[in-house]
């Protein structure tokens, strides 16, 4: 018997030159988010005591820079702070005309309306530390100040860019193994 793949909750707000992506489930193991140039971004993972799949596919409704995006596997939810290519206010989060999948709401906690929007630091994000990957080795041996101890936090490391237009971000948290990035 196959296994059906369930749909995690997420959450998403923006700002002029970002997207807030919360990808929320609890415990997941071997966690594995995709972004691509084209706004492209998929996630999976396993959750629950009978390790239940979960899967997501979102065609974002612009291009993402994926040099400058960065993704925080939690022990609660995945965070990802995705730059857009190009700054501005996007009128929806997905291309298309199709309705807005029910899992898929807008984070009211970090939502700024376009015209009450101060600044791209405005945005408290409960201690995450988004660091650049410089001494990647150094980041996953670090106790967080928060209460998840447990995070993984990743992002796209500028030392090992191509500088290729097609690339995309990579990120997988094995719980053996603990997250790795990769160019793709």
């Amino acid at each position: 018997m196959q296994k059906i793949s369930r749909h995690p909750e997420v959450k998403w707000a923006q700002r002029e030159d970002k997207i807030y992506i919360t990808v929320l489930l609890p415990d997941s193991k071997n966690a594995k988010v995709n972004v691509d140039p084209d706004g492209v971004f998929t996630f999976s993972a396993n959750a629950g005591a009978e390790n239940i799949p979960y899967e997501l596919k979102l065609n974002l409704l612009n291009k993402i820079n994926v040099e400058e995006s960065k993704i925080n596997i939690g022990v609660r939810s995945i965070f990802c702070v995705l730059e857009k290519a190009e700054k501005g206010w996007w009128k929806k989060l997905l291309r298309g005309d199709e309705k807005v999948p029910h899992y898929v709401k807008v984070d009211w906690d970090k939502w700024v309306d376009e015209d009450d929007d101060s600044g791209p630091a405005d945005l408290d994000l409960g201690g995450m530390d988004f660091s650049k990957f410089g001494g990647m080795d150094d980041a996953m041996g670090e106790d967080l100040d928060d209460s998840d101890d447990d995070d993984q936090e990743v992002s796209k490391p500028e030392e090992q860019s191509s500088g290729k237009e097609g690339e995309k971000l990579v990120v997988e948290k094995d719980e053996d193994a603990g997250a790795k990035v990769e160019a793709a």
